[in-house]
């Protein structure tokens, strides 16, 4: 496999680690920040909703950008306000100035998620095979970093201003570091390639997004309401708990790692419809779990289940038009996004209905649906036409290796 495209796919890495990192660094200081800044849970609560609204925004805005311009041009940038904004809730004084803080923080996320998606799209292109999965598991080990990083800083007393600009200056010099290796744009803005592009998606993008929406929903129950439900239900002490939580995210993140060599084996298709069923089978079990063995390992095998379904949604809408693959991610992800944020908040009121542990069928169900509608992802090989290949291997001097069908496992 050619240099370039390594040094790109390990840009594409640290990228999105760093996504993961800032991310997971602001969610450990949300309690020092709150108390620095003298507001409630509930008011905390709808600020949140702010940082959720920036990252919309921001898929939206530079989904287009990354179609226009050169991607070495639109993911340092977006990296680099991504990381900058971090500092920006430390200094926040009030309700309003924290609020205006969490916006600009949301739009750096939501930016850098959809550049480095894009980006991860056209080397995944170039490499021929699925490599979409690991970049996704990188930005979970970039949580799990950021989570031991900030509980040692806390430990050490650092004030959030200390904690956060020292990160936010981190991030900001990976973002210029790892600029030289990204690849290079493809014969400008994407209206130059293909004429006028369609302002409508095609009604395929927005199926995957609505299959995001439901997955990333799911995925959002577990962060939010894993712990509670063995607490509740099972009546388990707290530390005992959040081992629920621990359960899920593990077996996700190494699903993650393992899902690429999956895809090539079995197919995307394969992968987000027995995956789908297979979480839809472990909401089963934690929903008639009489002990709390059986609920973790229903969520440790919810995890197993979602870990490689919405890398093939990223990767389908990616690869659907190249021309415009920074505006369908920026799609599927935005409307996933919203489905992770409105998890939580659906399953509070159902409370009020039926059971904690019950207000799980809701997201069995939309597991369900995802499984039967899986064929909408198609199972073409990443790589391209045969002219794609040639450019991609005249660009980057390669011998058309890097665009052949599904290489095998082995070379990775």
């Amino acid at each position: 496999m050619n240099r370039t495209l390594r040094a790109a796919r390990l840009a594409t890495f640290a990228y999105f680690a760093l996504n993961g990192f800032v991310l997971g660094v602001w969610v450990v200081h949300i309690p020092a920040v709150e108390e620095r800044v003298g507001v409630d849970h509930a008011v905390l609560g709808w600020l949140l909703l702010l940082l959720g609204g920036g990252a919309f925004v921001g898929m939206r805005l530079v989904g287009r950008l990354a179609d226009r311009y050169d991607p070495r041009r639109v993911v340092p940038l977006s990296a680099t306000a991504c990381a900058a904004a971090l500092i920006l809730p430390a200094f926040a004084v009030d309700a309003w100035s924290l609020g205006a803080a969490l916006f600009a923080l949301g739009l750096g996320l939501g930016s850098l998620d959809v550049a480095m998606n894009a980006h991860a799209v056209q080397v995944e292109r170039d490499y021929g095979r699925a490599i979409m999965s690991a970049f996704h598991a990188v930005f979970s080990v970039g949580g799990v970093i950021a989570a031991l990083v900030g509980a040692r800083t806390l430990a050490w007393g650092w004030d959030a201003p200390l904690a956060l600009g020292l990160v936010a200056a981190f991030g900001v010099v990976l973002a210029v570091a790892f600029t030289p290796l990204l690849l290079p744009g493809r014969g400008g803005p994407a209206e130059e390639q293909t004429g006028a592009r369609p302002r409508t998606a095609p009604a395929r993008i927005w199926i995957l997004a609505g299959l995001a929406f439901a997955l990333m929903l799911s995925e959002g129950v577990a962060n939010d309401w894993s712990a509670l439900v063995i607490r509740d239900v099972l009546d388990a002490p707290a530390a005992t708990a959040a081992f629920a939580y621990g359960a899920f995210s593990t077996t996700m993140t190494v699903g993650r790692f393992l899902a690429d060599r999956v895809v090539g084996m079995v197919g995307a298709v394969a992968v987000l419809r027995w995956g789908s069923a297979l979480a839809a089978v472990a909401l089963v079990v934690i929903v008639v779990a009489p002990s709390v063995p059986a609920a973790l390992a229903g969520w440790a095998l919810f995890g197993a289940g979602l870990s490689g379904t919405i890398p093939q949604l990223f990767s389908a809408a990616g690869h659907a038009d190249p021309a415009a693959a920074g505006t369908n991610v920026s799609r599927v992800a935005g409307l996933g996004y919203l489905g992770m944020l409105a998890g939580p908040a659906v399953i509070g009121p159902l409370t009020h209905l039926m059971p904690l542990n019950r207000t799980l069928l809701l997201p069995l169900v939309l597991c369900v649906v995802a499984a039967l509608a899986a064929h909408t992802v198609g199972d073409s090989k990443p790589g391209g036409s045969k002219e794609r290949a040639e450019e991609s291997g005249t660009a980057t001097g390669q011998s058309g290796e890097g665009s052949r069908p599904m290489a095998s496992t082995a070379e990775r």
